[in-house]
């Protein structure tokens, strides 16, 4: 028994929805920014056990404010015992730094141990960022040079919106949730970009195909009709990829949260933008059989 839902009937609706969500994702973009780790900022990064289970995270976090710790965080890592702290310095060339902050911390705060101590230096974590944007950016060009060389421009333009969309509101809700962005949520966003491409190829290529196999249809009866005929696979891939990612946010501990959240979102957004986002613009631009034969041409 073959699909038959009415995607295209709410077009439009999902369109304002996702016009509106990108405009607070902007909102929130440039007037909040993004909460860049240690990674990007430089500073330093301590996780560290008390032993002693009566102690908050408040408790903690009173305890280096007292050390006068610049850009100072604090908050739970994993279990009850373990906080992961970081801080923004200066004097990173300092070797005895770590050793004058325990002496200090003694004075306040008992029964801890340091588990781990990370240091990013200014110059190494701007150059990550770079590197991190530039890694973004080519991942951008590269899907719009296949995209443009793969299909007509109209199918592009589609998919490039769909991919900045996708994209654009991930780090919105990054943004307005104040979750941290270090180089794994790079890493994430350039799964994204491919995730969201590969999503919306497979239904362009049954567009595609149904352009040239019935002449007469009209395009929005026609991309109803691509995005039912590969609706079974989009689903599979969407839910089994969601509860693998589902599984390591809830399980995998706190390093791999942010990883996790933004690959969920990424899933999420990928799977719309290619029915509501990159279909619509086909309909938009009135892509016909004419439209092929011409490209061909």
């Amino acid at each position: 028994m073959k699909n038959n839902y009415e995607f295209n009937k709410y077009n439009k609706v999902f369109n304002y929805i996702s016009i509106l969500i990108s405009v607070i994702s902007i909102v929130f973009l440039l007037f909040k920014g993004l909460n860049f780790g240690v990674d990007f900022k430089g500073g330093t990064l301590i996780e560290i056990r008390i032993d002693n289970i009566n102690v908050k995270t408040q408790d903690v976090r009173n305890a280096f404010n007292k050390l006068n710790l610049e850009d100072l965080t604090v908050k739970k890592f994993g279990n009850d015992t373990d906080y992961i702290v970081k801080f923004k310095r200066s004097d990173l060339n300092n070797p005895n730094f770590i050793q004058n902050l325990k002496k200090d911390l003694n004075i306040y705060l008992e029964d801890y141990t340091f588990r781990r101590v990370e240091n990013v230096g200014p110059k190494v974590s701007s150059e990550l960022l770079l590197d991190g944007i530039l890694a973004i950016a080519i991942a951008l060009s590269a899907m719009l040079i296949y995209i443009w060389f793969r299909f007509e421009w109209q199918f592009s333009l589609g998919a490039i919106i769909a991919i900045f969309h996708d994209v654009l509101i991930t780090l919105g809700i990054f943004s307005a949730l104040n979750l941290e962005i270090n180089l794994s949520i790079v890493a994430a966003v350039l799964t994204i970009v491919g995730y969201s491409m590969n999503d919306t190829v497979v239904i362009f290529d049954r567009v595609r195909e149904n352009l040239k196999k019935y002449s007469k249809i009209q395009i929005d009866e026609l991309t109803n009709l691509s995005i039912n005929e590969t609706l079974s696979r989009t689903l599979i891939t969407s839910v089994t990829t969601l509860l693998a990612l589902f599984s390591i946010f809830l399980f995998g501990g706190e390093i791999l949260k942010g990883f996790s959240f933004a690959m969920i979102l990424g899933v999420i957004l990928g799977t719309y933008s290619s029915i509501y986002i990159a279909n619509p613009i086909l309909i938009f631009l009135r892509v016909s059989q004419k439209t092929l034969i011409k490209e061909e041409n």
